[in-house]
């Protein structure tokens, strides 16, 4: 195996501790509303710190191998920007409430799961929490046909 395990094995891992019905639905809210105010404090602090992140995190992805997931999380950065954008003078205020909240209900949904986040493993897990976000939602919105 692999130094590096893929995108398939990363997933995998990620989603041992992502079971509880909870837990995953505190996830598909919780997990885009850190990464929103994530950008935002990084955009207040300095743009340039909001785009070394995106650019570090696609690098990341590609690394993984998968390019629709690579060109999924792109174009979400992108409607990310334009909701920072729309935020204005508000985006710390906005920024700080939400990345607070989220975690809260990140921590809750673990609870309930009875298992500790993935990143507690390998710091990694915080960027692969998005994926997982986007292959629960690609199976929901398209199940595959048998």
């Amino acid at each position: 195996m692999s130094q590096y395990p893929r995108f398939d094995s990363r997933l995998a891992f990620y989603a041992q501790s992502h079971q509880h019905p909870g837990n995953e639905a505190i996830h598909l809210v919780a997990i885009p509303a850190i990464m929103l105010s994530l950008m935002g404090l990084l955009y207040e602090a300095h743009p340039w710190a909001l785009y070394a992140l995106i650019i570090g995190s696609m690098a990341y992805y590609l690394f993984l191998g998968h390019w629709r997931y690579t060109l999924a999380m792109l174009l979400w950065a992108a409607a990310s920007l334009g909701l920072l954008y729309l935020m204005g003078t508000w985006r710390l205020q906005i920024c700080i409430a939400v990345f607070v909240v989220a975690w809260i209900g990140q921590f809750i949904g673990h609870k309930l799961e009875g298992k500790k986040p993935s990143f507690f493993e390998d710091i990694q897990y915080l960027l692969v929490g998005p994926l997982f976000v986007l292959q629960v939602l690609a199976r929901k919105l398209a199940p595959e046909q048998k």
